[in-house]
């Protein structure tokens, strides 16, 4: 099994980011290029995989009480992964990302996965940005 976690601060308050986050509609504005997620009967998505053209299905988990997102494939058990946003005081919110991959198969390694999840707590800070940028102006 394989373990990946990252974590960025964003200038927001905590329900901003996890609303942000959390907006299954919007997934796609902050996910990792190559993922689209497709909204099925709650908690059931689709998720599709640019690098294979596969369709997979999965779990997507909101606890709006806990800010924190938790997802997985659903036959194959191959990866789960959460997402976590806390407070840290003067408006400014950690987010953490953690992804768990069960089947080598599925784990792109650790430099791809890391760059990823990167790339994605920038997107998803931008749209943070963004929407705090547009509701104070």
């Amino acid at each position: 099994m394989a373990e990946y976690e990252r974590s960025r601060t964003m200038p927001a308050q905590p329900e901003q980011v996890f609303d942000q986050a959390a907006n299954v509609g919007r997934l796609d504005a902050w996910l990792p290029d190559a993922l689209h997620v497709d909204p099925g009967e709650s908690p059931a998505v689709t998720v599709h995989k640019d690098r294979s053209g596969q369709d997979m299905a999965a779990l997507l988990r909101s606890e709006p009480e806990q800010m924190r997102l938790e997802w997985g494939t659903r036959e194959q058990g191959s990866y789960t992964g959460w997402l976590q946003v806390a407070g840290i005081g003067s408006g400014v919110s950690e987010v953490t990302v953690h992804l768990s991959f069960f089947d080598k198969g599925h784990d792109p390694g650790e430099q791809a996965v890391c760059d990823a999840l990167d790339g994605s707590l920038r997107r998803l800070e931008e749209q943070v940005r963004l929407r705090v940028d547009n509701a104070g102006g």
